[in-house]
């Protein structure tokens, strides 16, 4: 749940004087670069805004070549990306032109070397995860996910009545291929 981060980003900003003008919660995983959250963001914001995010891991598990189009579109409003686990995002910089450049140096190199470790922590619990699946099934333990029974007998309740796969889509708020899967659930068990 994304939302839970709110607490610690207000109690953030408000110790540091902060005013934010926006929340963008994005339930989507940040290994995918076509977040529609992320792209409302980037389009809302304006130059010089500061993007406060609980962890980089938050903003990217993406690919590095997903990363670098993303911090394209960051550079090109010249967003300050502040995340609150890497102090140095949000130590003030000073007037100097030097500082700031040093800054922004170390904190480009430290979001794109935490950006690659979440990549890899999120590769690596894939790999377990379908190392752990694979043992489960050669054990004769793994049954996959379970159909949501009480959705499919409502989708075919829905069918049954005469509704269209377009209406009942719009109804249960699911898609054709969760609508085939309970048709195929109620012919096996018919069986």
């Amino acid at each position: 749940d994304a939302s839970r981060a709110l607490a610690a980003i207000d109690s953030f900003a408000e110790e540091r004087g902060l005013n934010i003008c926006n929340y963008y919660i994005e339930n989507e995983s940040g290994s995918r670069l076509d977040r529609p959250e992320l792209f409302r963001l980037l389009k809302d914001c304006r130059h010089n805004d500061i993007l406060l995010i609980e962890d980089v891991d938050r903003l990217s598990r993406l690919t590095g070549e997903d990363w670098n189009s993303l911090k394209k579109l960051i550079r090109q409003k010249d967003i300050r990306v502040m995340a609150i686990n890497v102090p140095t995002t949000w130590i003030a910089s000073g007037s100097h032109d030097f500082d700031s450049r040093m800054f922004a140096a170390i904190n480009d190199m430290l979001l794109d070397m935490l950006a690659a470790v979440a990549r890899r922590d999120y590769e690596q619990r894939r790999e377990r995860q379908r190392q752990g699946i694979s043992k489960a099934k050669k054990e004769g333990r793994y049954k996959g996910r379970q159909a949501n029974k009480e959705r499919y007998d409502a989708i075919n309740r829905l069918l049954d009545s005469g509704s269209s796969w377009s209406q009942v889509q719009k109804i249960m708020a699911c898609s054709r291929g969760t609508i085939s899967s309970a048709v195929k659930s109620r012919k096996l068990n018919a069986i």
